[in-house]
């Protein structure tokens, strides 16, 4: 995989531009995220609870969900050595457990003095927007990552 991930440098990106990642949401990656995290609330881990709450059924931890947004950025593009730095967030909706979440995201302005890119991010599923915000990121410049392999000692 780490093989086929391309780096789309500063110069790279134009406005516009959109990337993405795709995953179907199992209950095991539910599971193993209320693990990791320590966030057990009964709405995603406990069916009869959740069953007698708005939701009428298990739902997936909405970090989860946007936890997606990273790959998105760090597997497609900007691709990686991209620096995420701040992320917004607003959730619209909840997805349940084999739902099939799309994290798009599409450059939307360009800050050269910094190489700062700010990307507008939204989950869906099957075409409606449960997550949706704006990411600030630092892609790596062609420019600089020249200047660091010249100045690299030749190993010997």
């Amino acid at each position: 995989m780490a093989d086929s991930l391309i780096t789309h440098y500063f110069e790279d990106l134009k406005v516009g531009m959109s990337g993405s990642f795709a995953k179907t949401l199992s209950e095991a990656d539910v599971e193993s995220y209320a693990g990791v995290t320590g966030d057990f609330n009964p709405l995603h881990v406990n069916r009869e609870y959740a069953e007698h709450s708005i939701f009428k059924h298990r739902i997936a931890h909405g970090m989860l969900c946007a936890g997606l947004i990273s790959s998105a950025l760090g597997d497609r593009l900007p691709g990686p050595g991209a620096i995420y730095m701040s992320q917004t967030l607003e959730f619209k909706a909840p997805v349940a457990f084999e739902d099939t979440v799309t994290a798009t995201i599409t450059v939307k302005e360009l800050q050269p003095e910094h190489h700062h890119v700010i990307v507008t991010t939204v989950c869906s599923v099957g075409g409606k927007v449960v997550i949706s915000g704006e990411a600030l990121l630092k892609v790596p410049s062609k420019n600089i990552m020249h200047d660091q392999k010249q100045q690299t000692p030749a190993l010997v």
